[in-house]
């Protein structure tokens, strides 16, 4: 059987998908990146905001006008918040609630009565990785969340914390290694809560994957700030672990941050950050901005903004505040009118561009090792400019001859050229 699997929203919901792609595999089917070729589509759709919902509706209804022969199973935050909803889109033959995420390819099997390949037809570590072609891979390593911010779906849709066991983690590393992949990316709703529910924390899982793998980089995804240990910094003296840190702050006013139920003061943030640039040079952190948030007051934006300023930012994830029914935000007095919120945006954006800039130019003349990608833009009849990451995740791009083939491979490449989405590097020889 032809499977296709397709996703909205975050990395968590991809790290899902490599997962269900090798559940299938593993139960003798096959995976198509083309919809239009399956008889099995399973969509992992999102539900963050109001926006993502509705984008999650109307991938149904064309998923299924393209392809109405394929069964069509959805999962993710859209179909567990709004079962009844989905179940009653035309040619949606099953929805599988994010609690049963972990059994999703067994479920679909069964309660749909399609034909499985006995576990041995396809021996372990031979599958080919569902997104091929990529160099790094995202691996879910918990779920849930403890925590309410008050202006956050996701917590619900996700339900309370539950972690993989670091053995788990530890094999499907390995098994990402063994097929080339050099760069995992740790993902999870609430990833600094790892091991809440088994007796330990995302320092000793970031430990035991330095121990027993030899996957070149490790990355970490989306992190809250208050999370962080002693024995977490100790763990970026390891070359593995990348030197990059994706902090949420949501807002530069602690009275903002009070009333979206944040657990980090911005002093708290401020000490975070310059322990982290004391041990690291150039550690890249980048943010997620909230603009617009009910009752945010002028001199609350202000206050913002100056902090943001002062503190610096890589990059900045930059969202308008809407109303999103089900959290307790949305009940909150003082919504902010759309032309402030637009304005508010507009002020940051035009921030978060010059912060870039001025990252980029703080990089310039050095040399990094660069982990390079499949992607290539032509440049003439025998160039091409290849892109690639830096350990502390600066794109660059290089020019090199067309019959030369770098992706996936670590090469060192010196920094000399800003420019709007990449930094111009040139490769040593």
């Amino acid at each position: 059987m032809l499977v296709h699997l397709q996703t909205l929203g975050c990395r968590l919901n991809e790290a899902e998908l490599e997962t269900w792609a090798q559940d299938f595999q593993r139960s003798g089917h096959q995976i198509t990146t083309k919809p239009e070729a399956a008889q099995l589509i399973v969509l992992n759709s999102c539900a963050v905001t109001q926006d993502a919902a509705r984008k999650s509706r109307q991938l149904i209804r064309r998923i299924h006008r393209d392809n109405p022969q394929a069964k069509l199973v959805v999962s993710g935050c859209y179909a567990t918040l709004n079962q009844q909803q989905a179940e009653s889109e035309m040619g949606v033959d099953l929805v599988i609630g994010n609690q049963d995420k972990d059994k999703l390819v067994e479920k679909t099997l069964s309660e749909l009565n399609l034909t499985s390949m006995p576990a041995q037809a396809t021996e372990p570590g031979e599958f080919s990785l569902f997104t091929r072609g990529r160099q790094r891979a995202f691996v879910k390593v918990q779920d849930g969340c403890r925590y309410r911010c008050t202006f956050c779906i996701v917590t619900v849709a996700r339900g309370e914390e539950k972690s993989r066991p670091i053995e788990a983690i530890i094999e499907e590393i390995n098994t990402l290694h063994g097929q080339g992949i050099a760069e995992v990316v740790l993902t999870g709703v609430h990833l600094g809560g790892y091991g809440s529910d088994q007796g330990c924390n995302m320092a000793d899982l970031i430990q035991a994957i330095l121990a027993q793998t030899d996957i070149p980089r490790i990355r970490l995804g989306s992190l809250e700030p208050w999370e962080l240990t002693d024995s977490f910094f100790e763990l970026f003296d390891n070359p593995r672990l990348m030197p990059h840190l994706h902090l949420p702050l949501q807002s530069g006013s602690d009275s903002v941050l009070r009333r979206m139920a944040r657990r980090c003061k911005t002093q708290e943030f401020t000490a975070i950050i310059e322990r982290l640039r004391q041990q690291i040079p150039h550690f890249n952190v980048t943010t997620d901005i909230i603009v617009g948030f009910p009752g945010e007051t002028e001199e609350e934006w202000q206050e913002s903004l100056d902090f943001i300023k002062k503190t610096g930012f890589g990059h900045i994830h930059i969202f308008t505040y809407s109303r999103r029914e089900g959290t307790k935000a949305a009940t909150l007095p003082g919504q902010v009118n759309n032309a402030i919120k637009k304005q508010r945006s507009a002020v940051l954006h035009r921030l978060a561009e010059d912060m870039r800039q001025k990252f980029y130019q703080d990089n310039l003349e050095r040399e990094f090792p660069v982990l390079w990608e499949g992607y290539s833009e032509a440049c003439g009849e025998d160039r091409h400019r290849v892109f690639g990451y830096t350990p502390n995740y600066l794109k660059v791009g290089c020019i090199v001859s067309r019959d030369r083939t770098i992706e996936n491979q670590v090469i060192h490449a010196r920094l000399t050229e800003t420019g709007q989405n990449w930094i111009t590097g040139k490769l040593r020889e």
